[in-house]
């Protein structure tokens, strides 16, 4: 019970080590790429966080086996360099009883896995999808921040504003630039607007009007010298109709439930998907106990380079697995099954190869003896 509590609090400490530095780097990218799109006006800035909190279940579903196999090697190759798994086997602890005292750390992680991939992921991206097809049924000046430029998906369009109301329906400051997107060169025109004041105005039928006072528009084409000013005292511009949509399409969004007897290619991969994270971390524990085995005088990270890059086969062979089985061109039969069992084929002969490879040279040794 000692050993036991001395192990899996080694690999438990540094799982959360190498988990937390793993979370962060990946949240780090994906908050900057979210920055980017809020300073571009395609996402609302004060929702940032709350997209973060949504999109953590499914990064930490893929970081926990990463980081118990990585936390495996480095507890366990710690131990091995300095002696202390030497005297652990000296008191008859061998690699499969040490498997089996790792094997219990790792059905706690296995078992947060599955609550992560079977249920909280799938909430996170449902309530992540719903939140950006509220940021999809903003207009361009529901995301419009004073003082900066703010362009249309598309480029057709840039809009700027020195000052903006809190209630977000009176500018003042405006400038507008517009341009077609025809192929022709001559009907590539650009439009400018420039206005003291303006605020929205929602008609009757629902549409929204940008109403501007006291400008001037200028038409042309870029590179001739034609080109008209026109001074106005009121100037109206049809907002375009936001795409406001509650349907949720994203595979990752789906319910378990739902996915369950449902016969499409696409529902089959995304459920043995699901199924499949919380049993890779028994295998990749089957793959890391063997590996982490070194000489002391080889040092720790000998085999941490081959070792992740046998996971990173494991797992860019499974993600294969999975667009093919989506595609059809693997049996929902076979699935991502055969991908769990060949590697835990891997997994076992590692584990017996050494015993084997003793044993069988311990028997070569006694055929020469006799010989002799």
């Amino acid at each position: 019970m000692i050993v036991f509590r001395y192990l899996s609090r080694e690999v438990l400490l540094t799982l959360s080590a190498v988990s937390a530095v793993l979370l962060v780097i990946i949240m780090s990218g994906r908050f900057i790429k979210y920055l980017a799109q809020a300073a571009s006006g395609a996402l609302d800035p004060g929702s940032l966080f709350l997209i973060m909190g949504f999109r953590l279940p499914g990064f930490m579903q893929l970081i926990l086996p990463l980081g118990l196999f990585l936390g495996i090697l480095l507890a366990y190759g710690r131990l091995y360099l300095e002696s202390e798994m030497t005297v652990l086997s000296a008191t008859g602890m061998s690699q499969q009883r040490l498997l089996g005292l790792t094997m219990i750390p790792a059905a706690f992680v296995a078992l947060i896995v599955a609550w992560l991939s079977l249920s909280l992921a799938p909430q996170g991206a449902n309530q992540f999808q719903l939140l950006l097809n509220k940021q999809d049924a903003l207009t361009e000046f529901d995301t419009l921040v004073p003082g900066r430029f703010q362009a249309l998906s598309d480029g057709s369009r840039v809009t700027y504003t020195e000052e903006l109301t809190n209630d977000r329906t009176n500018l003042s400051g405006v400038f507008i630039s517009q341009k077609s997107l025809g192929q022709d060169a001559k009907d590539r025109s650009i439009s400018v607007l420039v206005a003291e004041t303006g605020h929205q105005e929602v008609r009757p039928d629902g549409s929204r009007w940008l109403i501007l006072n006291n400008g001037y528009r200028y038409d042309g084409n870029p590179g001739l010298a034609d080109y008209r000013a026109i001074k106005y005292d009121t100037y109206g511009v049809l907002l375009p109709k936001p795409d406001a949509s509650d349907e949720v399409t994203d595979r990752d969004a789906i319910p378990t439930l739902d996915l369950i007897g449902n016969p499409e290619p696409r529902a089959i991969a995304e459920l043995q998907w699901r199924i499949s994270l919380p049993l890779l971390v028994f295998i990749v524990t089957l793959i890391a106990v063997p590996l982490s085995r070194v000489n002391p005088r080889q040092g720790r990270f000998l085999k941490l380079l081959p070792a992740i890059l046998l996971y990173m086969g494991y797992l860019t062979i499974l993600i294969s697995a999975r667009g093919a089985l989506e595609k059809g061109k693997l049996s929902p039969t076979l699935g991502l099954w055969w991908v769990h069992a060949l590697f835990l084929a891997i997994g076992l002969l590692l584990l017996y190869w050494e015993p084997l490879r003793l044993k069988l040279a311990s028997r070569r040794s006694v055929k020469e003896m006799t010989r002799g």
